[in-house]
């Protein structure tokens, strides 16, 4: 047990751009995924499902991106559109959780969205237990309908972020202030 709170006491997301090396293989992604679905789901609604995005994968997800940008940005300069075409391609494999509304008589949409939430999180945690580096983004392509139809979404599914994995960089990752618990805990 100590292990396992050690490394939930100390991990730090990686920003994709500091990620080095390869992602994980196909076995170690199957068993990211399977963690990422091992989370509370109310009424095993099952209300996410996942993208990967590698290799030329990344590219064309970023032509969709760079497209909607470049549309509702008329007057961006060039550098603007190519960050926006590379914004999946700094890591070498993208985890898209997509979060998906099923209607219930007794399970809200809000504990569903919450279940995908959950999921980002597992897949992060799985990915940086087997030695990579991971950070679950979601930047305005996540909100922009445009974009989520072009990447295959429909009407009742939404981002839930987009979960980034590669290898860790060979300096040690700060960590970022974190909150004292005096200022976010009260008792009833």
């Amino acid at each position: 047990m100590p292990d396992t709170i050690d490394f939930l006491k100390t991990r730090r997301s990686v920003k994709p751009r500091e990620m080095t090396g390869s992602g994980p293989s196909s076995a170690e992604l199957e068993v990211i995924l399977t963690i990422g679905a091992r989370v509370p789901d109310h009424g095993k609604l099952a209300p996410w499902r996942f993208i990967i995005f590698e290799g030329d994968a990344r590219k064309r997800a970023g032509n969709v991106i760079a497209t909607v940008f470049a549309r509702k940005n008329p007057d961006a300069p060039v550098e603007d559109i190519e960050v926006e075409k590379r914004r999946l391609m700094e890591a070498p494999l993208v985890v898209a959780v997509v979060s998906i509304i099923k209607p219930h008589p007794k399970i809200p949409p809000w504990e569903q969205e919450l279940s995908a939430g959950a999921s980002c999180m597992n897949i992060v945690s799985a990915a940086t237990a087997m030695g990579y580096g991971a950070n679950w983004l979601t930047g305005w392509m996540a909100y922009d309908r445009d974009v989520l139809e072009g990447l295959g979404l429909v009407a009742n599914e939404k981002i839930a972020g987009f979960v980034h994995i590669g290898g860790k960089p060979d300096r040690v990752i700060e960590d970022r202030p974190r909150p004292e618990l005096k200022d976010v805990v009260s008792r009833f």
